[in-house]
């Protein structure tokens, strides 16, 4: 018995090290909490300048929440008509409308899924909605995010698997009439749960529960250009960027907080940011005065790794050693 638990001690190792030797997340501002006691699972996200968006994971009526991002109060209930079965996603339409993404599957049972295009803002209303049904190649798929291309208004989902998943685009003009048929334009990593387009239309942030990751789109297709560590949320189900290029996550959770972040300098250096009149007002800030993004790493989990690797070793062959 003694011989078997060092030897599983001695294989869990490798599991710590990895959680010692994982990047340090970037730093992330508070830039709201949701107050509405309704908002218990925000999944999706939007972001403007002076609103937010969200909508309740599966189990919720059909309905999306504009909020004050100056206060984090609902000012404003957008109901459509017709069933939600499981919504997942929102991505922006116009400057007061936005996608909701009914593209939940988790058993992949549904010989479709389902994109409106509902208006946010100040006030309560019901809305019929604009509805398309959408297929995906090669049968159902479960997803979670659902991006809108800034430029063209070019619709696309990312499916959710454990092992990586499948980057679709939508038709450019869509039929509310018929399913449209999905197409496979890339590859994904696993359990991505929302992602958004960069302003310049040239660039996504993707998001799982505790990982961002940066892509290039052009000509030659969605190009993965690095990874980053993101703050620890409760369960984080939610990525926009904001129209000055700020990155906003979001969680489930009772009066979750929406943090705000940016990449850090390995990859902002990939995205130009939009310059607003603070920017242009604000004083130059040189690499030196920047440890908001790049916190320092701490050296002693380097070290106590190469002990713990070190000893690991030592129990494993003296465990295997005959007697």
């Amino acid at each position: 018995m003694r011989t078997e638990v060092l030897a599983a001690a001695a294989l869990a190792v490798p599991f710590v090290l990895g959680a010692l030797a994982a990047p340090a997340p970037v730093d992330a501002d508070v830039a709201f909490a949701f107050a509405d006691p309704e908002i218990l699972e925000s999944s999706g996200l939007v972001v403007g300048e002076r609103y937010a968006v969200t909508v309740n994971d599966s189990g919720d009526e059909a309905r999306i929440f504009t909020v004050d991002v100056a206060t984090g109060e609902t000012v404003g209930v957008t109901r459509w008509e017709g069933e939600a079965r499981d919504v997942e996603a929102l991505a922006p339409a116009s400057e007061n409308e936005v996608w909701v993404g009914d593209i939940g599957d988790n058993l992949e049972a549904r010989d479709s899924v389902r994109v409106t295009r509902v208006p946010f803002g100040a006030g309560d209303r019901t809305v019929a909605g604009v509805g398309y049904d959408l297929t995906f190649p090669g049968g159902a798929r479960d997803a979670e995010a659902l991006l809108s291309d800034p430029v063209t208004g070019r619709l696309y989902v990312v499916s959710k698997h454990v092992l990586g998943g499948t980057i679709y685009a939508a038709p450019e003009v869509l039929d509310a009439e018929r399913p449209n048929r999905l197409v496979e334009v890339g590859e994904a990593p696993g359990l991505i749960t929302d992602a958004a387009f960069f302003p310049d239309g040239r660039h996504v942030v993707m998001r799982n529960y505790g990982q961002g990751i940066l892509f290039a789109v052009d000509a030659d297709g969605w190009r993965e250009l690095g990874t980053f560590a993101l703050p620890p949320q409760q369960q984080g189900e939610g990525i926009a960027v904001s129209p000055d290029g700020w990155i906003h996550l979001s969680s489930e959770g009772a009066e979750a907080e929406v943090l705000r972040i940016e990449l850090p300098d390995d990859l902002a250096t990939e995205v130009p940011r939009p310059t607003t009149d603070a920017d242009a007002d604000a004083p130059a800030r040189s690499a030196a005065d920047d440890t908001t993004l790049r916190p320092e790493r701490d050296p002693w989990p380097w070290v106590l790794g190469s002990i713990f690797a070190v000893l690991a070793m030592v129990v494993l062959v003296r465990s295997l050693r005959p007697r």
